[in-house]
């Protein structure tokens, strides 16, 4: 099994400390990110960044659905990881300060990938499809936090 990784970014006209707390704040914003690939959308435990527990389902493609339980911690400052209780998958999202009143969101996935020919189609066309749906939520975001 090889590791297959998913990365987007995006700069956006807001500053990072409320690019930060509108993608942290699972209770309220983080919901209304969301495009149209998740489902079932719920907050378990907390809801602002570190010690959330949130679950979702994605619909990666029309055949392949993901049950996500997710685990929020905030190892640094600027930066939410999400593990995935019931995969390998881990997705951290980095916001940083990209000049005046700007950020860069730099959101990555990385996971466990199939061996074999599944596997090799996996590395080579989930990055792509997990990286739309990105693109999706960044402009989610930026629509947020640039009003």
């Amino acid at each position: 099994m090889a590791q297959v990784e998913a990365t987007t970014e995006r700069v956006v006209a807001a500053d990072a400390e409320k690019v930060f707390d509108a993608l942290a704040d699972y209770t309220g914003t983080r919901a209304n990110l969301l495009p149209e690939q998740f489902s079932e959308y719920e907050v378990r435990e907390g809801g602002d960044g570190e010690g959330t527990l949130v679950h979702w389902k994605l619909q990666a493609t029309s055949k392949r659905v993901r049950d996500c339980l997710l685990e929020v911690s905030e190892p640094t400052d600027g930066e939410l990881v999400e593990k995935d209780r019931n995969s390998t998958m881990v997705t951290t999202w980095r916001v940083t300060p990209a000049g005046e009143g700007k950020s860069r969101v730099v959101v990555t996935s990385t996971w466990n990938g199939a061996g074999g020919i599944g596997g090799f189609f996996e590395r080579t066309f989930a990055p792509k499809g997990l990286g739309r749906i990105y693109d999706l939520v960044l402009d989610k975001l930026a629509t947020e936090v640039e009003k």
